[in-house]
């Protein structure tokens, strides 16, 4: 299966988790907004959100400064 996260398509397992994506790219998911297909989730769905091909995700990372 392919998705396209942040512009670049990913294989990926089929019935992956987007917490499972999010581990696998070393990508922490407490610092992170995701939006999966245009609709922002909620950081208590990447756990329960399955992957199907096609998905379009954009991972947004917090970054401080000053």
């Amino acid at each position: 299966m392919t998705v396209v996260l942040n512009g670049k398509n990913v294989d990926i397992s089929e019935g992956m988790t987007l917490l499972g994506l999010l581990e696998s790219r070393g990508i922490s998911s407490e610092t992170v907004v995701v939006e999966l297909n245009r609709e922002i989730l909620s950081a208590d769905a990447f756990v329960s959100t399955i992957l199907g091909d096609g998905d379009l995700l954009e991972v947004l990372r917090f970054v401080g400064g000053g």
